[in-house]
């Protein structure tokens, strides 16, 4: 099969496409995916060049995000999340399924789903997983789309609602809301119900945003965009941020929060000067998520959610360029160079 290879940590140009010995048989408790499409995310960016706290044992294939085709269940896999049902269950009938129901009853042969991790990295026409790593995708959901969930939908999630616990009557502001991540945070607080505003770096991206629902969309670029945004709540501020660039956000971000407010820190790349009397003066708090470092059961809440949120076509994921497999150098060097319009996505 084909793969993605990391021989050695760098540059974009360590990743390249290579024929590889095809994949063992699924073990127990785990699911031999055929993948037709692999989302990238910058914490990829991060493993490869090496900056990554616990890098992985080279050579590797990079990638946790996927979607394609179950292939093949190991012994076990297919009740390690509950009762699967009858033996006999077509694949009409698991088609007709909705959203989710993989997960409950474990997954079968034929059925479409996404991957949330895998054993032996998605950047593949092939992948290992374990089976609590893949999730029911519905028909409506193409591959690629289906690409765009795992780390970005799960991240908004834990970042809103289990790290930033966003409640009724909340105003919310996602600061960098047009990448993966922004705009799956949109999505589930207009779902919730919540007001949300969002900031992007470009007119395409404040567009795209104000698409998914965001009430009020501001260019975070602007010399004057604090005083704009401080000005559309009104004076109060917000009561949850979701920062995606804490480098470059967090001192603007404590000064935008209201009494009690909560900024939760999805990425960074480098430190930051921060005022600590913005935070005492509203008895606010900066939150740090990572999602690899959520306990299981959190986990599992946020891919339920997210099980929901697309069988109640609340969530639409949204791929903003596709690439082939061999141009994973050329997704890196994109991902990380922005702006993000939507969910870059390679392909099998």
């Amino acid at each position: 099969m084909r793969a993605v290879r990391v021989h050695s940590f760098g540059e974009p140009d360590v990743l390249q496409v290579e024929e590889v010995t095809d994949l063992r048989p699924p073990g127990a408790g785990e699911v031999l995916v055929r993948l037709h499409a692999a989302g990238v995310n910058p914490v990829d960016a991060y493993i490869r060049s090496g900056q990554y706290a616990t890098p992985p044992s080279l050579p590797y294939t990079p990638g946790s995000d996927g979607a394609g085709v179950v292939e093949a269940v190991g012994a076990g896999g297919e009740s390690a999340r509950g009762e699967r049902g009858t033996s006999g269950e077509s694949a009409a009938a698991r088609e007709a399924a909705p959203a989710g129901a993989a997960g409950a009853r474990g997954p079968a042969v034929g059925d479409r789903v996404y991957t949330s991790g895998s054993l032996t990295g998605t950047y593949a026409e092939t992948a290992l997983c374990r089976v609590e790593q893949v999730h029911a995708l519905p028909a409506a959901v193409g591959f690629a789309a289906g690409a765009a969930l795992g780390i970005p939908y799960a991240t908004a999630y834990r970042a809103l609602f289990q790290r930033g616990q966003a409640s009724a009557g909340d105003l919310v502001l996602v600061h960098g809301a047009s990448g993966g991540v922004g705009l799956a945070t949109v999505q589930f607080a207009v779902g919730a119900g919540l007001t949300v505003h969002g900031t992007a770096g470009s007119e395409d991206g404040r567009r795209l945003v104000a698409a998914q629902g965001a009430a009020e969309v501001v260019d975070h670029t602007a010399p004057d965009s604090a005083n704009e945004l401080l000005a559309l709540t009104g004076g109060r501020g917000y009561d949850v941020i979701v920062e995606m660039a804490a480098h470059a956000g967090l001192g603007v971000d404590l000064g935008l929060l209201a009494r009690g407010g909560r900024v939760v820190v999805v990425g960074s790349r480098g430190p930051v000067e921060i005022a600590p009397r913005e935070l005492m003066s509203r008895d606010a708090d900066v939150r740090g998520m990572l999602l690899f470092a959520a306990p299981p059961a959190a986990l599992a809440e946020a891919y339920a959610a997210v099980g929901e949120g697309l069988a109640a076509g609340r969530l639409h994921p949204l791929v903003g360029r596709e690439l082939p497999l061999a141009d994973a150098a050329t997704a890196h060097r994109e991902i990380m160079a922005g702006p993000a319009l939507g969910k870059l996505v390679l392909v099998t």
